[in-house]
């Protein structure tokens, strides 16, 4: 259930970080609470946390011109949320295989490790073996035989006590993909982390089955007459 996502007739200039209100600045999240009728705040009830965390990560990596860009796509992460305990495993394994194939060496063994934990958790909550790897993660892992020999390498020496994936770990692996996507030498950078958000909310709201809300053009006025010193 994707959302009619358009671009308005204008936009909203996003900030990075965080701000006490309107007047100090707008992240990304922060028009999302606006606009969602909730308290001014980048940690809004009205979106999935992890999500969240994505879309300020992407929202202070890009560059100006771009993170402007980013608004339209603001309507589509409220009301996008789940109680679904696999979440942040699809979420965090979304954004680790967006940065694997092009994250510097040292980022991309760290990424593999990264989707083997999310791999494992799935597996788990789905009463699957803990080794079966989904094929499109299978794919991209034989594409760097050295971070996937690496990780194997690292993860044979155990789990941890009980092999636990909390949304700690699902949020480290989200700010490692980030990161090594906004530092990785390639040309469209800022192009791949906003393909990156798009995407994963557009997985989002078809696995949460959830439709994104109308804004109207003034709301649009509205939001663009707050971030417009």
């Amino acid at each position: 259930m994707l959302s009619n996502r358009r671009t308005p007739d204008v936009l909203p200039i996003l900030s990075r970080g965080k701000h006490r209100n309107p007047r100090k600045g707008a992240c990304f999240m922060e028009l999302a609470s606006y606009l969602a009728g909730e308290r001014w705040s980048d940690h809004p009830k009205c979106t999935h946390p992890l999500l969240a965390a994505l879309a300020r990560e992407v929202n202070d990596s890009v560059d100006d011109a771009t993170r402007r860009g980013l608004a339209p796509l603001i309507p589509d992460v409220i009301g996008l949320d789940t109680d679904d305990p696999r979440a942040d495993a699809w979420i965090a394994r979304t954004a680790a295989l967006a940065a694997l194939p092009v994250v510097a060496a040292e980022k991309q063994d760290i990424t593999a490790v990264g989707l083997y934990s999310c791999e494992r958790h799935l597996a788990r909550l789905e009463g699957r073996p803990l080794d079966e790897l989904s094929p499109v993660v299978r794919m991209a892992l034989d594409r760097v035989p050295h971070a996937r020999d690496w990780a194997r390498g690292f993860t044979a020496t155990g789990w941890g006590p009980t092999g636990q994936f909390d949304r700690r770990s699902a949020s480290v692996i989200v700010h490692t993909a980030v990161a090594g996507l906004a530092s990785a030498c390639v040309d469209d950078a800022n192009a791949r982390l906003v393909d990156l958000l798009t995407h994963t909310i557009d997985e989002c709201r078809e696995r949460f089955a959830t439709q994104a809300p109308e804004v109207t053009d003034e709301q649009w006025r509205e939001v663009y007459a707050l971030t417009v010193k």
